[in-house]
């Protein structure tokens, strides 16, 4: 797992730190990978629009891997609606587009409740897989829970998510399956000095990562948008030249 000594040394290295590793196309079963840092970033209600476009996106299998059921664009539209921002955590990774192509969410206890367990649940868009980010989430996830607290992380899915079981299993958890369902858990250690610094660290990433590409995606679209204008401008001077 990554941690704040691992992610000083990446910032330092000889490529940019804020640039996608080139070491994130290969596939995850390469024994000569090393664990890839990918920009992961906190979502807020702001962007249940890109959190749903993300979801209907799914194909009804992939919907029915991720809910454990095949949700209806109605029945995710209403997951979406119902994310409780404040109680729970939502992580994505995007594109250059800044579409979401990756999501977790990281579900706390509801209020009255012991805070000593948590959630996960992730879904990766298809184009985007078998780049190591689903386990890319989960590992992030599990920095925030340990400092919220929480000594047990839980993923329930069912036992043909292979994907989703494997993550779990990489990352220690035992697995437990029951007829069409498996539930995986989680042991967490408490949360220390290096744990806080690499939350802290990851979210700055994850942020700076998200401002960039933004900036980006305004500046090709005015440069765009000039194009367009002087294309207008085109056949006046074309017919004046002929």
């Amino acid at each position: 797992m990554l941690n704040a000594s691992s992610l000083l040394k990446a910032s330092f290295g000889a490529g940019s730190f804020f640039k996608v590793p080139a070491t994130e196309s290969r596939l995850p079963d390469d024994p000569g990978q090393q664990p890839v840092l990918v920009p992961i970033r906190s979502i807020g209600p702001g962007e249940r629009d890109r959190i749903a476009r993300h979801l209907l996106d799914l194909d009804l299998h992939d919907r029915y891997l991720r809910f454990g059921y095949a949700a209806s664009d109605e029945q995710v539209q209403r997951y979406v609606d119902t994310l409780d921002f404040d109680r729970d955590e939502i992580f994505g990774i995007y594109n250059r587009r800044l579409e979401i192509i990756a999501l977790a969410h990281l579900a706390f206890p509801p209020a009255g409740q012991p805070l000593d367990c948590a959630e996960f649940g992730g879904s990766v868009s298809k184009h985007a897989r078998r780049r190591g980010y689903g386990a890319r989430l989960f590992e992030r996830t599990i920095v925030t829970a340990r400092n919220e607290g929480i000594g047990m992380l839980f993923i329930h899915a069912l036992s043909e998510n292979a994907a989703m079981i494997k993550i779990a299993r990489n990352a220690g958890a035992t697995v437990v399956r029951t007829g069409s369902e498996a539930e995986a858990h989680l042991e967490l250690p408490k949360a220390d000095f290096d744990s806080r610094m690499t939350e802290i660290a990851l979210d700055n990433y994850g942020e700076v990562d998200f401002q960039l590409k933004t900036r980006a995606k305004r500046f090709w679209t005015f440069l765009h948008a000039m194009q367009e204008i002087r294309r207008g401008g085109r056949p006046a001077s074309d017919h004046t030249a002929s």
